[in-house]
């Protein structure tokens, strides 16, 4: 596989699965109902946010790839998107709001150690997963602020 078609195919994967299961888990009345934090951003914003954040995940994905196949990497990559996937499903559509803040918390985990490890070998995956870990600590911190305030 071409170095391109690399960087296609994790960006769609990424992308892809980020907005299948967005587009089966939205936020719905019960959502609405619950009370949130002063500083809960409006919803219009998680949108864009992920979208951004998807394709630097693409991106940091396919650079370890053409790095080592089976490398610890591309392990760490593989279990960060399994834990990010199944995020919206245990808050929005089983609104299991501590089960979605164990996952949250090892997926912050994995994307600590996915920079952590990717560091030393190609910096800029590394790099590319900060934005991912500010937001992902920020809706850590949402997310337990809501179970706190429920």
């Amino acid at each position: 596989m071409s170095k391109a078609l690399t960087y296609v195919v994790f960006i769609a994967v990424a992308l892809g699965g980020g907005l299948a299961i967005g587009v089966n888990n939205l936020p719905a009345e019960w959502y609405q109902s619950l009370t949130k934090p002063p500083f809960n951003p409006p919803d219009w914003i998680f949108g864009p946010v992920w979208l951004a954040l998807y394709a630097l995940i693409g991106i940091a994905g396919a650079r370890t790839w053409l790095r080592g196949h089976l490398s610890v990497g591309m392990l760490i990559w593989a279990w960060q998107m399994v834990f990010n996937f199944l995020w919206l499903p245990f808050f929005f559509g089983l609104r299991m709001l501590s089960a979605s803040l164990v996952i949250i918390v090892l997926l912050l985990a994995l994307i600590l150690a996915f920079s952590a490890n990717r560091w030393n070998s190609d910096r800029t995956a590394a790099l590319l997963f900060v934005p991912y870990a500010a937001w992902v600590g920020f809706a850590t911190l949402l997310n337990a602020s809501i179970v706190y305030l429920n």
